[in-house]
């Protein structure tokens, strides 16, 4: 039996049919920008990319989680 995955990373398949790009785009793009705070983050994917909140929101918990600082 597998575990059903929990967290920013459940919104990933949806991510990726919807928009049409890998995640590892998405947080490629993310790792790139300037900006650093997460919310300022949030609204510019949303913004510039046209990702809605939900999608934004676990694209950069998950890769700002995993980003060392």
């Amino acid at each position: 039996m597998t575990d059903a995955v929990k967290g920013p990373a459940s919104y990933f398949p949806s991510i990726e049919k919807k928009y049409g790009r890998p995640v590892s785009e998405w947080q490629d793009l993310i790792r790139a920008s300037p900006l650093t705070k997460h919310m300022e983050l949030v609204s510019w994917l949303k913004g510039e990319h046209g990702l809605g909140h939900g999608h934004a929101n676990a694209l950069v918990a998950h890769t700002l989680a995993e980003t060392p600082k």
